[in-house]
Parts: structure tokens; C-alpha cells; sequence
């Protein structure tokens, strides 16, 4: 599909979805899918590749494809699934079904040279860039051919290689994990968690281990499966917190430490659990402290900046507006990750919507857009803040709002 075709079939989706009176998220639904993906469908940055996916999309809307794309073959004439590239992510799905590395249990050799440790290592950190990048199909594309590598290496690999791909495996698998939990797919997050999970421990590496649950805590929240995010933080906070006690207890291990106090402060805060919140956000500003400076350990960017911003964010959870917008006067993310700069940002005008402050709200998403266009075009928070504040805005919607609403695909 090239991109006019990708840049057509946004607009005829949106019309489609529209005459049939659904909402983004009927038609996410209908098709089994994300409301982000149709989301980025509609606005033409996520092509629809695969005659079976433009099928789907077309049963859903209870139209013919030939409606959705005029000059598409007819399903006899579909590619092969096998020659299809990617779409979204579900060639990384597709990656993680069945046993990883089947062929290598009964001594097939491979049918591709087999990278070296440098080379995995390189793969790896290129997946992390390509998530930062949001550049999801690509990642799909990628990891589908990453982890089924590395699952027959780390089989044949002599035995002193073999720690270390057991720990670029769980690296890899984290990749994926967070992957999925951005994309709302928490199912396949889960998986790519547990596995990551288990490639730790058989690399000796008990903080890769705390770092995989990290991810499936993530993966659970976004599932609305509270008790289980929980569990997996509180597991790992009660074999750490006597730990951190010691002086030279390692920064990595107190980043870790921290990161899944905020978790816990998150889970809290989604339940309305007032002070267990303000505990765990203590908690994490006294490791903070100790840290004296943001790192990125394990990729969770924990530091004293992070939990500020987890301090906002738990307190909109919690309605506390005027608290929120008290702690983010002082907060500086200019050293964050673009992505997580725009999250705190979503934050803010969440905030300020809660206050029914609908300038300072619309500023405030409108310059979060501007750090991560398709996080906030995307995020379903981001959707919901853009309805709250049209509607707020009465009969005079500020041209500005209404033009973000537009590229959010809300109206």
C-alpha cells in the first residue's frame, strides 16, 4: 500500500464509521483492535496492508472493500499471508505464538547464519530506539525476526555465551512487553513480560527480573486487573525494600526500587486509595533523594523529576486538581524523554480541565502535541480531555481546540 493509499483511506474509514453511526471505539471493538490503531488508521499514519485486514475493516463498517479501496484485488487474488508485510504489530504477535525456537529441540540446524553476541546486542538496542520512535510497524518487523534468532542462538550458543543471551533474550522481551502495553494489546504485553521474566533468572540476572515485572505490573493495569499489577509490584518491593536499607545498595537496584513504588502509587491512585498513594509517592521521593539525579535504569527513566510527575499525575487520578497543578509548577521535564515530557503535559491539561480552565488545558495538550503528535493524537486520555473541553467550551469552540479535535479524529 503506498502512502496515498494510506492518506485516501483515512478519511473514507472516517466518513464510513460516521454514516454507520459508530464511534472509534464501536469500530475498534467490531474489529477486535485498539481505538488507537483506528485511530491512526483514520488519520492515515498506520496503513492497512494485508486484504485481510481491509476485509476485516470493511465487515465491520458492513461495507464491500471495493467501497474502502477501489483498486483492491479480490480476495481470491489476496497476497499470500506469508508474503504480506506487517501491520501494526501483529507480526511481533504472530512471533510470540508457539514455542519460540521449536526446530532447535529436535536439532534442525538454522536456515540463516546465526548473529553473533555484538550483533544481538545492537539488534536489541535498536528495538529500544525503535519504540521511543513509536515507529511500531518496523519494531513488528524487527522483533519478529529478533526473537526467534536469538531463541535458537541462546540453544547452540556455546556455554559461555550463553548468560549473555539469556540476558539481551529478556531485553528483547521487555521491548516487546512495553511495546504491547502501548499499543493496548496487555494480552500479548503479558506474555512477552513473562518470558522476559523467565530468560532473566536463567541469566543470573535477579534486577532483569524485577525489570520484566516492572513491565507485566504495566501490562495488568492497562488490563484493569489491579490485583495482579500488585502482586507483581508488591513481590518485588518486599524481597528489595530490606535491601535498600544497606548504604552500598546499588543505584540500580534503588531505581528499580522506586519504579515500582510508582507503580503501586498508580495502582493506588486508579482506586481511590488516598494515603496509600501519598505513601508510595514519599517513598519513591526519599529513594529519589538518595539517587541525587534521574537515571534511566532498566529504561523506567526513575528520578527525582519522575515521581513529581507521578505525583501530578496520581493526584488528577484522584480529582486532586489543585494539588496537581501545585506540584507541576516546579517540575522541569526538559531532560525527559519527549514521550514522557508530553504524558506530563496530558497530565497538566487534565488538571486544568478538572477546573474547568479550558485555555490553560488546550495549551497545555496543544504543546504536548507538539513534543509527541501521535501519543497525544492516539492517547485515549488525551481523547477524552478533547471531548471534555469541547464541551465545556459551549456553542464557541476556540478554532484552535477544534482543530486538535480534528487531527485526534474526536469530532
Amino acid at each position: 500500500m503506498t502512502t496515498a493509499d494510506t492518506t485516501a483511506l483515512g478519511p473514507k474509514v472516517k466518513e464510513l464509521r460516521r454514516a454507520a453511526g459508530m464511534s472509534q471505539s464501536d469500530l475498534a471493538a467490531a474489529m477486535g483492535r485498539s481505538e488507537s490503531w483506528v485511530s491512526q488508521v483514520e488519520r492515515g499514519v498506520q496503513p492497512v496492508e494485508r486484504l485481510s485486514v481491509l476485509q476485516a475493516l470493511a465487515d465491520a463498517l458492513n461495507v464491500s472493500v471495493r467501497e474502502l479501496r477501489p483498486d483492491a484485488p479480490p480476495t481470491e487474488e489476496a497476497e499470500p499471508e506469508a508474503q504480506a508485510r506487517s501491520n501494526d504489530l501483529d507480526g511481533l504477535r504472530v512471533a510470540l505464538t508457539g514455542h519460540p525456537a521449536l526446530g532447535s529441540l529436535f536439532q534442525q540446524p538454522p536456515t540463516e547464519p546465526t548473529p553473533s553476541v555484538a550483533d544481538f546486542r545492537q539488534q536489541v538496542e535498536e528495538a529500544w530506539t525503535l519504540v521511543h520512535a513509536s515507529s511500531y510497524a518496523a519494531l513488528s518487523d524487527h522483533l519478529a525476526k529478533l526473537l526467534p534468532s536469538i531463541e535458537t542462538a541462546v540453544r547452540q550458543a556455546p556455554a559461555g555465551d550463553r548468560t549473555e543471551l539469556h540476558s539481551l533474550r529478556a531485553k528483547a522481551y521487555q521491548v516487546a512487553a512495553a511495546s504491547f502495553t502501548r499499543q493496548d494489546q496487555a494480552d500479548a504485553a503479558w506474555i512477552a513480560a513473562d518470558r522476559a521474566l523467565q530468560a532473566a533468572e536463567l541469566a543470573g540476572q535477579p534486577l532483569e527480573v524485577v525489570a520484566s515485572l516492572f513491565r507485566m505490573a504495566h501490562a495488568f493495569m492497562r488490563q484493569q486487573h489491579m490485583e495482579q499489577a500488585e502482586q507483581a509490584a508488591r513481590s518485588a518491593v518486599a524481597v528489595m525494600e530490606p535491601r535498600a536499607e544497606a548504604p552500598a545498595c546499588p543505584p540500580e537496584e534503588l531505581s528499580l526500587l522506586g519504579a515500582m513504588n510508582l507503580v503501586l502509587a498508580v495502582i493506588n491512585a486508579r482506586e481511590g486509595n488516598r494515603a496509600q498513594t501519598h505513601e508510595h509517592i514519599e517513598r519513591a521521593r526519599g529513594i529519589a533523594a538518595r539517587l541525587g539525579g534521574d537515571r534511566n535504569d532498566f529504561d523506567t527513566e526513575f528520578g527525582p523529576t519522575n515521581v513529581e510527575v507521578h505525583a501530578v499525575s496520581t493526584a488528577v487520578e484522584l480529582g486532586d486538581a489543585g494539588l496537581a497543578l501545585e506540584v507541576a509548577q516546579d517540575v522541569n521535564t526538559s531532560d525527559l524523554s519527549p514521550e514522557r515530557q508530553s504524558r506530563f503535559l496530558l497530565d497538566v491539561a487534565r488538571a486544568h480541565a478538572q477546573r474547568r480552565h479550558v485555555g490553560e488545558a488546550t495549551a497545555a495538550i496543544l504543546e504536548a502535541e507538539t513534543l509527541a503528535p501521535e501519543q497525544i493524537q492516539d492517547h485515549h486520555l488525551a481523547r477524552e480531555v478533547i471531548r471534555d473541553l469541547i464541551q465545556l467550551s459551549g456553542p464557541r469552540v476556540p478554532e484552535a481546540l477544534r482543530d486538535l479535535a480534528e487531527r485526534s479524529a474526536v469530532l
